[in-house]
């Protein structure tokens, strides 16, 4: 998905130069607010993200990662109550939110996601991690199944507010508008059929195909422009004859 992103926002802006850097789910928010990332992918905090806008684009479903010869493989997919007889790995970096994990604990916590996939590899246990996370840790002896009441894991596009035009652009591209799109542009108010009907007569005067209108209550601002008038020349008289 972020490829195909970057592929469109370089479409629209070709003079700017886009660099994909992985890291941490944890690190994420703090790069951008640290100026070291102008916007980042990633699991947006329960309460959110201070400082930081926060649009959430997607949710990721949660897949336990198990060895290709595993009794779990005969579905194609699976709840968590087809999970609890097993020894799961939660990995130090888990972004999902479970009430309760399924399954049994294993007394050891791994680092990380790699770590787990790792162990899940010797026979240790299994894990349940998001589906791109489980992509991204592929090897050929495991596959996985999506949990079908599993929580969970939500994406979101971090960047700090406000935005420059060219973080907008790429917010655009993510969300799906349109290049030209007049998102954060005062778009002109709409007219009456009165208004609409004045001003199309007063064009067709100042071309000449009518007679000019004659004003009405041409009086009244007559005379408010004279009183006027004689105010200020009391005024004048009275400063000229001190």
């Amino acid at each position: 998905m972020p490829a195909k992103w970057v592929r469109a926002f370089s479409e629209r802006r070709p003079g700017v130069a886009v660099d994909l850097i992985a890291c941490a789910a944890a690190e994420a928010a703090d790069r951008v607010r640290g100026g070291r990332a102008d916007a980042a992918l990633a699991r947006p905090a329960a309460g959110g993200e201070d400082g930081l806008a926060v649009i959430r684009l997607y949710d990721e479903v949660p897949v336990v990662v198990v060895p290709k010869d595993h009794l779990l493989t005969a579905v194609d997919e699976v709840t968590c109550a087809d999970l609890a007889d097993e020894l799961f790995l939660r990995p130090h970096d888990d972004v999902l939110d479970w009430p309760e994990p399924p399954g049994q604990k294993a007394e050891h916590r791994p680092d990380t996601a790699a770590d787990a996939v790792e162990l899940v590899a010797a026979g240790v246990g299994l894990v349940v991690l998001p589906m791109s996370i489980a992509r991204l840790h592929h090897r050929r002896d495991l596959t996985f199944r999506p949990i079908a009441d599993g929580p969970a894991a939500p994406v979101a596009l971090l960047w700090a507010d406000p935005a420059d035009d060219v973080i907008e652009e790429f917010i655009g591209v993510v969300r799906g508008r349109r290049p030209g799109s007049s998102r954060g542009k005062t778009e002109a108010p709409k007219r009456s059929a009165k208004e609409k009907a004045a001003a199309k007569r007063a064009a067709r005067e100042a071309a000449g195909q009518l007679p000019p209108r004659r004003s009405t209550g041409g009086r009244g601002s007559a005379s408010r422009s004279a009183g006027a008038g004689k105010a200020n020349a009391r005024r004048t008289s009275r400063r000229g004859g001190r």
